[in-house]
This record gives C-alpha cells, sequence and structure tokens, in this order.
C-alpha cells in the first residue's frame, strides 16, 4: 500500500505576509477581503483565508487601520504554533516610512547574536522582507507616498514560547515570526529517514562512493554558491545525522563529507547524533571546550559560554583564533646573477595558518616584511592538515666517526 503524501503547512512569516497583503487592501479600498493569495520567496503562490477583520474609521471614507489574521496551518509537521492566530494590523502615519514592529504575543530580542538587534521584534528577516513587499506593492497601486506602521501579534503567542526555547535564547514576550522560504515541511520521522535512505541509493547507484550530506538549506546554499554542486548530488539529512552515516555505513559508503551551519554540527563533535534542539543543546559548552584545546585563554572561553548563538561566538573570535586553517605557499625569491645580471628563481613552500585564501595572502605578505628578499606569490593552496604542532624531542646528535679512539 503506498504511504500516504505528508502535507506541507506554512510559516508564521507566510501568516503575517498574508494577513498583511488582506489588511493593506482593506486599507486603501474599504472593501472587505476574506481571501488573499501571496507570493513566496522562491516564486510558490498561496491562497490563504482571512478572519477576524477590525477597520477603525475617523474622518474619511476609508479606514484608517485595519486588523486581521491569518491561522496558522502546519501540514502534517508536529508545532506548538499550528492553529494560532497571526494578526497585521495596520495604519496611515505621517512619517514617511514603513516601520514594522511585534505586538502582543510576538517575542522581543533581549540578547545579541540573533537575527534581529537587541531591542528589536522577533521578525527575522525574511518575513520582514515578505511583509515589507506587501506594503510596498499596495502604497505603489494606489499611488500612496506616506508612511505605514505594520504590528504582527499573535494572541496565544506568550503562553506558548514557555513551550519553545524562546526564553532561553534571549527572546522574550512571545514566539518568533519565522521562516526563510514560507513553507513548513512535514517532519515525521520515520518519512524523513526513509527518504534519506531513497536518495542516499540514487546517489550511490550513479557510483558516487562519497556522500555529501547536508543538514538543511545553509549547507545547501553553501555547496551551491562555492562549489558550483547542485542540490541533486547532496543527500539532506535533516537533523538525522546520526542515522544518516549508519545507513552510509550499511550502504557500504567509503566516507561522507558534512556541509552545514556550525550551530548544528558543532553538536556532534559531542556525540550528539540527532541534532534538534529538543534532544539537546549544548553547543556554547562544546565551542567553549574546543576553544580549550585550541589554546584559546580560559576567560575567553567564558565568554564563549555566555552567547546566545555559535554565530554570535565567532564573532567574539579575534582574527588569529579564527584562523583554524593551513595553506602551503609556493615563493620564488627573487636575486641576479652578480656575473650575467640575470634574475634568478628559487623556489620555497611556507605553510601558513589562516582563516581564507585572502587571509593567508595577507600573512605571508606580513611575514616577508621583515626580510630583504624580493619574491613572488606563485600560489597558496588549502591543504588537509588539521593543525601543526612543535616538536619538543631532543635531538640526537651522532658522531661523524662513531668508532673514532676506540682500540681492539
Amino acid at each position: 500500500m503506498p504511504k500516504k503524501e505528508l502535507a506541507k503547512g506554512y510559516t508564521t512569516g507566510t501568516c503575517a505576509q498574508a494577513a498583511t497583503r488582506a489588511a493593506m487592501q482593506m486599507l486603501f479600498t474599504g472593501e472587505k477581503v476574506e481571501q488573499v493569495s501571496v507570493e513566496l520567496p522562491q516564486g510558490e503562490k498561496l491562497q490563504l483565508d482571512i478572519t477576524d477583520i477590525q477597520r477603525k474609521y475617523t474622518d474619511r471614507e476609508l479606514p484608517d487601520m485595519v486588523s486581521c489574521a491569518v491561522k496558522k496551518n502546519s501540514g502534517d509537521d508536529p508545532d506548538i504554533t499550528n492553529g494560532v492566530l497571526v494578526y497585521s494590523q495596520v495604519r496611515l502615519s505621517e512619517t514617511g516610512q514603513i516601520h514594522i514592529d511585534g505586538g502582543i504575543g510576538v517575542g522581543r530580542v533581549t540578547r545579541p547574536g540573533l537575527n534581529q538587534p537587541v531591542g528589536e521584534a522577533a521578525i527575522n528577516r525574511v518575513p520582514r522582507q515578505m511583509i515589507r513587499k506587501e506594503v510596498e506593492e499596495a502604497c505603489e497601486e494606489v499611488g500612496y507616498t506616506g508612511g505605514i506602521d505594520v504590528e504582527i501579534s499573535i494572541p496565544e503567542g506568550a503562553r506558548l514560547a514557555k513551550e519553545t526555547f524562546n526564553p532561553r535564547l534571549g527572546i522574550e514576550g512571545g514566539l518568533s515570526i519565522l521562516g526563510t522560504t514560507g513553507i513548513v515541511n512535514p517532519m515525521s520521522e520515520q518519512a524523513l529517514i526513509d527518504t534519506i535512505e531513497v536518495e542516499m541509493k540514487v546517489c550511490l547507484a550513479e557510483k558516487y562512493r562519497y556522500l555529501i550530506i547536508a543538514p538543511g538549506n545553509y549547507g545547501l546554499d553553501f555547496l551551491k554558491e562555492q562549489y558550483s554542486i547542485e542540490e541533486n548530488d547532496v543527500v539532506k539529512c535533516s537533523n538525522y545525522i546520526g542515522q544518516t552515516i549508519d545507513m552510509a555505513v550499511e550502504q557500504d559508503c567509503k566516507g561522507v563529507l558534512l556541509v552545514g551551519h556550525i550551530g548544528k554540527l558543532i553538536k556532534v563533535s559531542g556525540g550528539i547524533m540527532n541534532t534538534h534542539s529538543r534532544w539537546a543543546d549544548c553547543r556554547m559548552d562544546l565551542f567553549a571546550t574546543a576553544a580549550l584545546r585550541a589554546g584559546v585563554a580560559g576567560g575567553k572561553a567564558v565568554e564563549f559560554l555566555d552567547c546566545v548563538t555559535t554565530d554570535d561566538a565567532l564573532e567574539k573570535c579575534s582574527e588569529e583564533e579564527a584562523a583554524d586553517r593551513w595553506f602551503k605557499c609556493k615563493l620564488y625569491f627573487i636575486t641576479l646573477d652578480e656575473k650575467s645580471g640575470a634574475e634568478k628563481k628559487t623556489a620555497t613552500q611556507i605553510l601558513v595558518q589562516a582563516a581564507d585564501l585572502r587571509d593567508a595572502v595577507k600573512k605571508l605578505d606580513e611575514g616577508m616584511k621583515g626580510t630583504m628578499a624580493d619574491y613572488s606569490i606563485a600560489s597558496v593552496n588549502e591543504t588537509a592538515i588539521m593543525d601543526v604542532y612543535p616538536y619538543d624531542g631532543e635531538i640526537e646528535v651522532k658522531p661523524e666517526f662513531p668508532d673514532a679512539g676506540k682500540t681492539e
């Protein structure tokens, strides 16, 4: 019997976008809007119902304020926000600017290192863009050039947020408005694992013996942008890294390359093989431990423990602490032959520890400043070297003639 296809849902960001679109239409036309179509960041279109419409009038025929809501649908994803109402309230303002803020039930950022600055509503970057797009398009259609204030709220948000990681992360008072694609993909564990296994078998059937594995979109985007590796050549494993590795072993895979955000992959370094936050979250503990092993001062490691995210911790790293890669640099020292005057090049190899290719060239040039030699850089290539340690052993000096002075 074929398995039922799991239903997709839509994010709180999509709800806020659709509610804002409907509210803006009612603000400028005065007509009731009970359904809207919105275009998501990747071009997909959704038709969503509008509910709980409220309009406020003063001295004009059209409303000065409109509020309406969209009911969140998480599909077959086990999400505590399923069924909540996400409201958008729009009103005219004299500022000439579009201002987006959070109201009741939308969290407020209180710690650095998150998607939004401290003090801002926890409405992430992509949902803000989606909301702003709807406001700008509505204003352009009617030729309105004044200001618009948008307030997103979730009446049940403060209560539900207590069941999430928001308070621990430093988001207080409510939920976050999230989403990068606008769609919630179902997270049924067995369905996902089955899909991962199928993807793996497809890749291995195409004669791949080594697999590239990415937990999500961050790794997929990085591979495409940096190495032109398409999504079809990558196994997407979600949070099930341990089970994916086990399946790779069962399929006689020769090796795997994990590509993803440090905040997810650092958990694997601590033996956490399901990286969902509900299972474990010791990112900063592992980050601080790794820092101590790398020789970072204890005081700095304590600072890492106080960070909210790994991105925040990385920003606290100095350039030297962030330089975790080794590059092999080929140089040519340039000299002149005293007799013929001809230019002579002598090749040499130097290892440089740096954060990236540009940093390696910069550090190489800085290191050569104290020399009198003319040189040119022939090549700089990243190596597979993980670390370099000084040799502390005593050098054994052997005599040139060990038997000298001996008599029979």
